[in-house]
């Protein structure tokens, strides 16, 4: 054979094999599984919730009252009007009852005289047979009525000064010298001759959530600002809680007391309470990422023997990078910190525990 012909056939031998291990390539890639997919997880955590809840609240006056007229008489005083500051037992208002003096004189006269007949017959009675019993108890009885008629003259003389019932600030007069004025119900009654209201003690009423209303322990602080204030922080102490929800609001009012001897807060500012929630038992928590929402339903990836595990969740609060969580989860499951809709229920992974990632 001649030297040339057999480097031709060299040559096609060595296409030949090159093909055929090309092929073996060609079908062992085909017929190999694609890699499994490496995953970064961090552990589901347990903790108690702390987070702070700014809540809109309304300060109100500890004490106030609407200051109405027992009788009815004309004002001859009112030394105090909107603004003025009073102590208790200060006089407000003084009334006169032109009618009322004569009254008490006529009342006080026909007393005099009556006592007077029962005192006689009570002399007499003490002569067998000179005065019928029945006469000197008859005297008695309208001696003791006269008696009881001064006495409630007396009393509502008594209500033409009216004064303070507790410390305060006069709000709103609406009652001014030689007006006729009456008792509410009446024919004269209307607004209030003065409204007082006690704003050194105040009211701070905030609707709490009813989340949140387990959270509530009397004898807590609690932060508030108000707008007239800006950058200023105020502290009430908790002191009542209603125990009773709003069915309108889904809220419960709780009470906190704010004492000030400046009078810098008035009742009705605007307030909002920086409002301390602490629950008592703890809770899941994941990074809040890990959360995937879908228009049908809410989940977590959870690696679980190799495997991604769709849990469906229902989300709660959020403390820091951290979300609350409630479903089929327990502490230390591993979680993607980062939820992927790409990712399928059952899909084979690797997972790499990455603790800087941890929820916190």
């Amino acid at each position: 054979m001649a030297p040339y012909r057999r480097g031709w056939i060299v040559i096609a031998l060595a296409i030949a094999v090159g093909g055929c291990n090309s092929d073996s390539r060609a079908r062992a890639n085909l017929t190999s599984p694609p890699p499994i997919p490496q995953v970064e997880v961090v552990p589901v955590l347990s903790r108690n919730l702390s987070v702070v809840d700014r809540l809109p609240a309304e300060l109100t006056p500890w004490l106030q009252v609407a200051i109405y007229p027992k009788v009815r008489g004309f004002v001859q005083e009112i030394p105090v009007d909107r603004g003025s500051i009073v102590r208790r037992g200060q006089l407000l208002v003084r009334l006169s009852a032109p009618e009322a003096p004569a009254r008490m004189a006529q009342a006080e006269a026909t007393m005099a005289g009556d006592e007077a007949t029962y005192r006689r017959l009570v002399k007499a009675s003490e002569t067998p047979g000179a005065t019928a019993k029945n006469q000197v108890e008859l005297a008695r009885q309208t001696y003791l009525a006269d008696s009881e008629r001064v006495r409630s003259f007396k009393t509502l003389a008594g209500y033409l000064t009216i004064r303070a019932p507790f410390d305060g600030v006069i709000t709103e007069r609406n009652a001014h010298p030689g007006a006729l004025v009456g008792p509410p119900g009446g024919p004269l009654a209307s607004a209030p001759m003065l409204r007082l209201e006690q704003v050194s003690h105040l009211r701070l009423v905030v609707p709490v959530p009813q989340a949140d209303a387990d959270a509530v322990d009397e004898g807590a602080q609690v932060r508030f600002q108000v707008s007239a204030w800006p950058g200023r922080y105020f502290t009430a102490i908790v002191s009542r809680v209603s125990h009773s929800i709003d069915p309108a609001t889904r809220t419960m009012p709780v009470e906190a007391d704010y004492y000030q001897r400046q009078y810098q807060l008035d009742p009705g500012m605007f307030v909002e309470v920086l409002w301390p929630v602490v629950e008592r038992a703890p809770s899941l928590f994941v990074p809040s990422d890990a959360i995937v929402q879908m228009a049908n339903r809410t989940f977590v990836d959870v690696v679980s023997q190799g495997r991604i595990r769709q849990i469906a969740v229902q989300p709660g609060r959020a403390m820091g990078n951290s979300l609350q969580v409630f479903g089929d989860l327990h502490p230390g499951d591993q979680v993607l910190p980062k939820g992927s809709q790409e990712m399928t229920d059952g899909e084979p992974v690797t997972a790499i525990p990455v603790k800087s990632r941890t929820p916190g």
